[in-house]
């Protein structure tokens, strides 16, 4: 195990092939996994089946959200989710494209979300497309007395309708009201139920609204978190090769993609684990 410079991340190495670990290495793999909150294993190609084994054991397996596109992306295995850029014979092999995707926990836009996050990378463009995460516990951990008083007890909506490059998903309508925004209300500050440690709770900022503000209150006020949440600082940046696994505990990490040239192909296999902590 060796930890990033930062306050989060740690590289992993010692695995066999197909990631296999002994009852022994699961328990150090999921402690390492709470403290650094972002694992990084390098060099480790995986089919889709030991894949899914490998993301077993961190939890129950949920089943990816739904895409722009309305389809499933791999029948064989429907618990898996393709992040991709590729399209074959006029169609899109997965989801979100080559552009920026923005900072964002997966799937806050339901009640219980996915409490990790794997993804296994088959294919990577020669630039671009790194994917930085931020941590939000040292986030909050350095905010000034002033905002955390202004932001305990608050909750905010996180948008349903649109993924994390601004795609509409199928089934919503754009909406200019964020008052209106569908999803539901998480708290803004996440109090983790086995530690007491508190971490900011954001989803993504578009659409977000603070409920029982005004818009432009509300607008100021997530500015000013966001923009504070998403320093250099509490970051790290990883870029990808070929055969690389990331596991990132998603309630209280930020991750967000760099764009990359559509002409290059980027395929990430993709999955999480069920949430089974609460969100208070």
């Amino acid at each position: 195990m060796v930890p990033l410079a930062g306050c989060l991340g740690a590289t992993v190495s010692g695995f066999g092939p197909g990631l296999a670990v002994s009852d022994s290495g699961r328990n150090i793999l999921l402690n390492a996994w709470r403290e650094y909150l972002v694992l990084i294993i390098r060099d480790i190609p995986l089919n889709d089946p030991e894949l899914l084994a490998f993301a077993r054991l961190f939890g129950e397996l949920d089943p990816p959200g739904p895409n722009p596109y309305g389809t499933v992306f791999l029948p064989d295995f429907p618990e898996l989710n393709v992040i991709s850029n590729v399209q074959e014979d006029g169609q899109p092999i997965g989801n979100l494209g080559a552009g920026e995707a923005v900072w964002h926990a997966d799937m806050t836009y339901v009640e219980k979300p996915p409490t990790a996050g794997i993804l296994h990378a088959l294919e990577v463009p020669p630039h671009g497309g790194n994917t930085c995460f931020a941590n939000m516990y040292a986030a909050y951990d350095a905010l000034d007395d002033s905002l955390k008083a202004r932001i305990e007890g608050r909750s905010a909506i996180h948008d349903a309708a649109h993924n994390s490059a601004g795609m509409l998903r199928k089934g919503y309508e754009e909406i200019t009201d964020v008052t209106r925004t569908p999803g539901p209300r998480h708290p803004l500050v996440r109090t983790d139920p086995g530690t007491g440690r508190k971490a900011l709770f954001l989803g993504r900022r578009p659409y977000s609204y603070i409920e029982g503000m005004d818009v432009a209150e509300s607008e100021t006020l997530l500015d000013e978190i966001w923009e504070h949440a998403t320093r250099p600082e509490f970051a790290m940046t990883h870029v990808w090769q070929a055969g690389d696994t990331l596991i990132w505990h998603n309630l209280t990490v930020l991750h967000r993609r760099d764009a990359f040239g559509s002409s290059s192909r980027r395929i990430m296999h993709r999955a999480q684990i069920r949430g089974e902590e609460a969100i208070a």
